[in-house]
């Protein structure tokens, strides 16, 4: 049996040229996490130290803080590097706290809800 060598290791996964970069990780429900990828196995289970959670409501967002967090590979839909020397977000964009974004989500959900209820209420109006 022969070991891989270093090289080897790092032409078989393009996750480890991202050890130690700051990523954006979009999970499969639709959350966005940034953090430093620290280590991660052969499923694309993830570790990320200083993640935290990036949630954007229209032109709101807020960055909740969650620590060190195991990120099972199933969930993940895609993985990418940031580059510190940009801005993150556009300019038009405004942080806000916890607490407000959380009211803007719920916001937005109950429209949507309204929404597709008005939507089925309407439905004797198809006239296709």
């Amino acid at each position: 049996m022969s070991w891989a060598s270093l090289e080897d290791i790092f032409l078989s996964t393009s996750l480890a040229s991202y050890l130690d970069k700051k990523l954006l990780v979009l999970l499969r429900d639709g959350r966005k996490l940034l953090g430093i990828l620290r280590s991660f196995d052969q499923f694309a289970n993830a570790v990320l130290e200083g993640a935290c959670e990036r949630v954007i409501v229209g032109d709101l967002y807020c960055d909740i803080p969650l620590g060190l967090y195991v990120i099972r590979g199933e969930n993940v839909v895609l993985i990418g590097e940031l580059d510190l020397e940009r801005e993150e977000l556009p300019p038009h964009m405004t942080r806000v706290s916890a607490a407000d974004i959380r009211r803007a989500q719920k916001a937005e959900r109950d429209a949507t809800d309204l929404k597709g209820s008005m939507r089925k209420r309407m439905e004797f109006l198809d006239l296709d």
